[in-house]
């Protein structure tokens, strides 16, 4: 399918591997133009050249903290208005509530809900006068069905889908759309980790770990980033200029709900 978006740009956030990159490569595909993001130099550029080799598009890597002004900054810098834009950032590590003290829990809402938003002003305005926008946020299906221990992303990542779903009407008419993406268990290192800290409190081996959280998914395994990131430009087509404020979760069938 043409998803008719060749030749536009894309701020991509948190996208030198994992989700990100997979949201990043569908784009190239589809005609992208890309700025990509991350925090290690030597993974960063590598995953631009892959890109590049790939699909014969323009990457520009930026190396940055999203969640910094600096970093938005240089994003920006790098894209003023751009036509695309997926947020994306890593959210807390597993942890019992009663262990967070009042800085980890700004840190969790600084990054999973203050930067998205932040991000969102400064590029919606001219989405608007130009009649054209797509922003897709990448939240988790913890947002539907809360994760124990990981309660600070489950927390604001639901605060930042409720603050945007007002948001999103409210630019709805002028082809911008807002909509989320909320995955379940994804074949990423962030995912692996996870595993070894549940094995660990457990006491149990990674394998074990690993075995029982696919025996909780009806699909009977992890998603992969390819599938999100499909998905994610299908989002971001011209095709889908009717669909905003939606949460569209990917999780293998594990949330166990009709509507």
């Amino acid at each position: 399918m043409d998803l008719g978006i060749r030749g536009r740009t894309a701020i991509v956030c948190a996208s030198s591997q994992g989700l990100g990159k997979g949201c990043a490569l569908a784009l190239a595909e589809a005609g992208v133009a890309l700025v990509i993001n991350g925090r290690n130099q030597a993974l960063l550029e590598q995953t631009a050249q892959e890109i590049r080799t790939a699909w014969n598009v323009s990457v520009t890597p930026v190396l940055a903290d999203v969640s910094t002004a600096e970093g938005q900054a240089a994003l920006l810098q790098a894209c003023p208005t751009p036509d695309i834009l997926i947020n994306n950032n890593a959210g807390p590590p597993f942890k019992d509530f009663r262990e967070l003290d009042r800085q980890a829990i700004l840190n969790g809402v600084t990054n999973n809900m203050v930067t998205p938003i932040e991000l969102i002003q400064k590029v919606i305005e001219p989405m608007v006068n130009r009649g054209f926008g797509r922003i897709v946020n990448i939240t988790s299906s913890s947002v539907k069905m809360p994760i124990l221990g990981l309660d600070l992303s489950s927390g604001a990542r639901a605060g930042l889908t409720a603050f945007l779903a007002g948001v999103a009407r409210s630019v709805a008419d002028k082809n911008v759309t807002i909509n989320n993406l909320l995955p379940g268990n994804f074949d990423t290192q962030r995912l692996r980790n996870n595993l070894s800290f549940a094995a660990k409190r457990n006491q149990v081996s990674d394998a074990e770990a690993t075995a029982r959280a696919i025996a909780n998914i009806p699909a009977r395994r992890f998603g992969t980033a390819a599938e999100l990131g499909q998905t994610c430009a299908f989002l971001c087509s011209v095709h889908a200029g009717f669909m905003t404020g939606q949460n569209v979760l990917l999780d293998g069938g594990a949330y166990p709900a009709a509507f």
